[in-house]
């Protein structure tokens, strides 16, 4: 796994999130005997953690309010409701800490596999909030591989007319990250590990397997 002096040597544009707490959950999560209960539970508990550090600089507005003592003026978020979008199948085992962080977030979906032989993304689901122009729109997906599928899902969201979106996985490889940034260099990428590199699969190495297999329990 690399560090943040390794990710600035070699220009990767991603935020690497190395809170204590966040990579402690990681390594749990890599280990393969993780049973699918408890990695779930510990994606949960990392989205709940990614979810502040992605939204640090949401705008607020002032509210009047009564507390218990007197009349104040308190900060609450300002604008139109954010949007988790999640690619699937695999992205879904990060709504939910995101949503416990935002319960009011609107919710959309981009499905896509990706074809085993060319490794390309194929889009077979689209379905999202109305008035993606206005709104900040977070795609969520647990790995950035190759890239193709998320910067495949930024684009249709794009083509959709969003113009804030910004990028949470979980673990990222270095061919993705600088596929990505060549592809959408106004997104930016969130990330709890970027990991050594790709295997002649298209798998991250060391990673942490197919999430979406040990999300579900597939194979």
């Amino acid at each position: 796994m690399l560090d943040q002096d390794q990710i600035r040597s070699m220009a990767l544009e991603v935020l690497l999130v190395d809170h204590p707490l966040v990579q402690h959950k990681l390594t749990l999560m890599r280990d393969v005997k993780q049973s699918s209960t408890q990695f779930r539970s510990l994606l949960r508990e990392i989205s709940w953690l990614l979810c502040f550090e992605i939204t640090r600089d949401l705008p607020l507005e002032q509210k009047a309010i009564e507390t218990p003592v007197e009349a104040t003026r308190a900060p609450v978020l300002s604008g139109k409701k954010l949007v988790f979008v999640s690619i699937l199948r695999a992205g879904n085992g990060m709504l939910d800490g995101m949503l416990d962080v935002i319960p009011s977030a609107r919710v959309g979906h981009v499905g896509l596999y990706r074809d085993h032989e060319t490794l390309e993304a194929v889009e077979y689901y689209y379905k999202v909030p109305g008035g993606l122009d206005q709104r900040l729109v977070i795609v969520v997906d647990p790995m950035l591989a190759t890239a193709n599928s998320a910067i495949a899902a930024v684009q249709r969201l794009k083509d959709g007319g969003a113009r804030n979106i910004r990028f949470v996985c979980l673990i990222s490889a270095p061919e993705g990250v600088r596929a990505f940034n060549r592809a959408h260099p106004d997104v930016s990428i969130v990330t709890a590990a970027v990991d050594n590199n790709l295997n002649e699969k298209g798998y991250i190495v060391p990673g942490l397997g197919d999430a979406g297999d040990r999300i579900f329990g597939t194979k």
